[in-house]
């Protein structure tokens, strides 16, 4: 018997994109008849099987809604599980969640196998990789199909689609402003590679924060981190050899690696440097010290995800689209690693 295989193998094999695979398995005028019939064969030969959406969405419904998140370190997918699941439940739908592990490869496998008559529709975040290529085809694709999909935190405006995201631009600002109030003008900024979405708009807030209160943005202070393994050793780095009164910490695990960076240089938080992470997870409440952060509010947002998608599914309205995109609101949690306000 012939292996089987699949859209990404059969575009990779004939050298054509997903899109032209997909559209030549369908018949699409928009293709060529050489292409479509070179496609077609290679399909029956090994004995591919077409993707069910469109089947699945016209004649039944699986109750079931798929979850793509990019990893599971971070309590902040963990809580947007959660409010995902609690919403779904209410209205009868089951869930099941996939991991890309910031994977593009990975993505696009889970979205292929999901969207195959399992599920109904999608929320997921993006993998580090997906925002890097800027390739948002899988995700086009199933939409084209008529399967909804919500994004969430991590989104991309090359993707029409509803959305739902905080401000983090200005919760970066806020939280940064909050250090300048107290004092601190050396404020040290641990993020992701730019190319991260909610990275670079925290960054942006950051800057934007010092330059309003005519503080030089210092780039030695500004630490863009790119793989979570070696993060420890970047940060020490930045700590002991930059003289720096305040951290501005884009998540957790950042936050607290900067307290025990700062421990091993005989300092002391937040007497000698203070610090304020983003995500109000278990890693900041039970840190020594607990860490200020902002908090993300990961419940309401995988409910309000839900809801929205929920609300796509049950639609009986045909007519033109009119994508949404819903921004939750933040809070500063104050704890021990800044100075009592």
């Amino acid at each position: 018997m012939r292996r089987k295989v699949t859209l990404k193998q059969i575009a990779k094999e004939l050298d054509v994109s997903i899109s032209t695979v997909s559209k030549s398995l369908r018949d699409s005028p928009e293709i060529s008849e050489d292409t479509r019939q070179k496609v077609q064969a290679f399909a029956k030969l090994y004995n591919y099987k077409p993707n069910l959406i469109a089947l699945s969405l016209k004649n039944k419904k699986t109750k079931t809604i798929g979850i793509i998140i990019p990893e599971i370190v971070h309590h902040f997918f963990a809580t947007v599980i959660s409010g995902i699941e609690h919403v779904a439940n209410e209205h009868g739908y089951n869930v099941i969640v996939t991991l890309s592990d910031e994977s593009f490869d990975k993505e696009v496998i889970n979205m292929e196998m999901l969207a195959n008559g399992t599920i109904d529709g999608f929320i997921m975040s993006l993998s580090k990789e997906t925002q890097h290529k800027k390739d948002f085809h899988h995700i086009t694709e199933v939409i084209n199909q008529g399967m909804p999909v919500v994004m969430f935190d991590r989104v991309t405006n090359d993707v029409l689609c509803d959305k739902v995201i905080i401000d983090d631009n200005l919760a970066a600002y806020e939280a940064v402003q909050t250090l300048i109030n107290k004092g601190f003008k050396k404020i040290a900024l641990i993020t992701t590679v730019d190319y991260v979405s909610v990275g670079k708009l925290r960054t942006d807030g950051y800057i934007k924060a010092l330059k309003t209160n005519d503080i030089i943005v210092d780039p030695n202070l500004i630490l863009k981190i790119e793989d979570i393994d070696i993060c420890d050793f970047q940060i020490e780095e930045l700590i002991a050899n930059n003289e720096i009164d305040a951290v501005f910490a884009v998540n957790e695990l950042f936050a607290v690696t900067a307290i025990k960076a700062t421990k091993k240089i005989h300092k002391r938080v937040p007497e000698d440097i203070a610090i304020i992470g983003f995500t109000d997870g278990i890693i900041s409440k039970y840190s020594s010290p607990s860490i200020t952060t902002v908090s993300q509010n990961g419940i309401k947002m995988g409910g309000k995800a839900a809801k929205m998608l929920i609300d796509r599914l049950e639609s009986e309205e045909e007519e033109e689209e009119h994508f949404k995109t819903e921004v939750i609101e933040t809070h500063l949690v104050l704890r021990e690693s800044t100075p009592t306000l």
